[in-house]
């Protein structure tokens, strides 16, 4: 039985096929397997696909042509043969030309009459193993042949593909509980967050309720690190540009970098807070009885990403670390990266997102020239994280080529509540910037001893997380986490008065509590409370003015019943304190 990438491929193939049937003036370049599906781009000429009807109708030739397709059979050609195979397709020909200036194999494959230049990795008998209603075409898009924008603009046909059709309308039901649940969305509907083109692309701003979101995970995140040694520390948003010449970002970042000029001097916008930290570490005179040190520092680094990547919370130019960096010796590497994961384990526990996550112990790839220090340096640095993960049990796998460029990394890979797959916390090894910045504290032997940098965020960035938040709890946040926790709503104007005196009550304890006296029916106050998703509301009408009770109704769990103030007040305050 086929793997599914074989399937998605193959069905790039059927594509290609069914577009030459109903299009036999396009032209055919590249066809891969991707997640989730396949997509195969073509040049049209003047007969672009559009619209729905016409992904039906591509859809259904495949469906038709699938049951020819028994066999696939493969030949190894010589690029003159495969020239003439393809002489009026200038896409395939300059293929052909790189592969045989590489000195590589040409080979072609064939199945129901089709032929392509492939290097493999297909269904033995699509028919088969394909059921014609595991995929469907999804959309149409523009794309540049070879990613080049200045080469042609392609049609690209997206696919989706799975085992079965079961999977395939799972996914699509996930795909739209997804669309509902789109941060961008909600931060619009429920008040958190706006952008503005006169600040520009990538740069959100908080509203109210965002930044009582955003600072709740901040005060979180400084809670679970303040008596584990850490200390804050604050540097500037700017620093020459030597800083980074030294550190090696200024090559790595290149032309993401924001640069500055002031009157005297040229500065960068820090990319990365590192080096900044380096230069505090570097103001001290330490010896072995100090180590680790370690500094805590949720900080905004700057970096100009691509306009077309940009999108709301998730992908910006402003990006707030929950930054870490600690230096110590060799032999302290693992009981740091077991504190770390401890922090770790505890912050995701109150998430929710504990279950299935993975950690991909992230390592350098075969081109050693993206990345900076000798072998041996990285072999160290490998060696240390990947004991560190096994004395702490974490179900972790090697990934060659996603190293930092500075070091290996352990990254935890998270699932939210619709099971999509989020890379947020990381932890990193790294002996090359301490090398780099000449930083050293005094040993046993009164000699200088070079430290280990430890670079963690917790979170990923506060940006990237509130949307993954918000996305998680499709808006709905626990109580200790939303902005607005309790709304009083008074039945009538006459109710009011006591009303007011609930919402200050309530306010003393520390809840945040809004109190809605519009001439509303208490009907309507009520599904307004909803659509903002607030956890309490306290109804107040004759009977609780004269009891001196609120009618309290959960958010999640439904009505509650009339209960004292102070015995709302303490029931909120404690599922608060423990962000149940």
């Amino acid at each position: 039985m086929a793997n599914l990438e074989h399937k998605r491929h193959t069905l790039a193939h059927v594509l290609a096929a069914a577009i030459g049937d109903l299009y036999p003036e396009a032209k055919p370049t590249i066809g891969p397997a991707i997640e989730h599906g396949f997509y195969y781009d073509f040049d049209f000429g003047a007969a672009k696909p559009s619209g729905d009807d016409a992904l039906v109708a591509i859809e259904s030739k495949m469906c038709a042509l699938l049951p020819a397709w028994s066999t696939f059979t493969h030949a190894v050609v010589t690029a003159d043969e495969a020239r003439t195979h393809f002489t009026n397709n200038e896409y395939k020909l300059e293929l052909i030309n790189d592969l045989e200036k590489a000195g590589e194999t040409i080979t072609f494959y064939t199945c129901g009459g089709f032929t392509d230049l492939c290097r493999g990795g297909h269904c033995e008998h699509p028919n088969k193993e394909i059921a014609p209603d595991s995929f469907k075409l999804e959309r149409v898009a523009g794309a540049y042949w070879r990613g080049d924008e200045k080469r042609p603009m392609l049609t690209r046909i997206y696919g989706l593909a799975f085992d079965t059709k079961a999977e395939l309308d799972a996914y699509l039901t996930q795909r739209e509980e997804a669309a509902k649940r789109d941060h961008r969305r909600l931060g619009k509907e429920l008040d958190l967050f706006t952008n503005s083109d006169l600040i520009g692309a990538g740069l959100p701003l908080m509203k109210p309720k965002g930044m009582i979101i955003r600072s709740e995970i901040e005060s979180f995140l400084w809670e679970l690190h303040k008596n584990k040694g850490y200390s804050r520390v604050w540097t500037p948003h700017i620093a020459k540009e030597e800083l980074y010449v030294v550190s090696g970002h200024a090559a790595k970042f290149g032309d993401e970098l924001f640069r500055v000029s002031g009157k005297e001097e040229k500065f960068i916008m820090k990319p990365m807070n590192c080096p900044h930290h380096m230069q505090i570490f570097a103001d001290n005179q330490f010896s072995y009885r100090d180590m680790p040190v370690r500094y805590f520092e949720p900080a905004t680094v700057y970096r100009d990403e691509k306009s077309g990547q940009l999108g709301g919370l998730s992908r910006v130019r402003a990006i707030t670390q929950d930054d870490g960096h600690l230096f110590c010796r060799i032999s302290q590497i693992e009981q740091e990266v077991s504190t770390i994961v401890g922090i770790i384990n505890s912050f995701y526990t109150v998430f929710g997102m504990l279950e299935g996550y993975w950690v991909s112990l992230s390592v350098r790839g075969e081109d050693r020239s993206n990345y900076l220090g000798t072998d041996a340096v990285w072999e160290i640095a490998e060696s240390a994280l990947e004991t560190a993960a096994k004395a702490n049990k974490l179900n972790y796998r090697r990934v060659e080529g996603e190293a930092a460029f500075y070091g290996p990394k352990l990254d935890f890979m998270f699932k939210d509540a619709l099971g999509r797959e989020r890379q947020l916390a990381t932890i990193q090894c790294d002996f090359n910037l301490p090398e780099r910045f000449d930083l050293a504290f005094t040993n046993e032997k009164g000699e200088k001893e070079r430290p280990v940098v430890i670079h963690r965020a917790i979170s990923g960035s506060l940006e990237r997380f509130m949307s993954v938040m918000i996305e998680h709890y499709a808006g709905a946040f626990p109580l200790w986490l939303s902005p607005v926790q309790a709304k009083i709503l008074p039945i009538s104007d006459a109710h009011v008065a006591y009303a007011t005196k609930v919402l200050t009550a309530l306010k003393d304890a520390g809840i945040r509590a809004e109190l809605d006296d519009s001439s509303e029916s208490l009907g309507k106050k009520i599904r307004t409370a909803k659509m903002e998703k607030v956890p309490y509301t306290l109804v107040i009408g004759d009977a609780e003015v004269a009891s001196q009770t609120a009618t309290l109704e959960s958010r999640d769990q439904g009505k509650i019943g009339a209960l004292s103030i102070a015995d709302i007040a303490t029931k909120l305050s404690t599922e608060i304190k423990n962000r149940a």
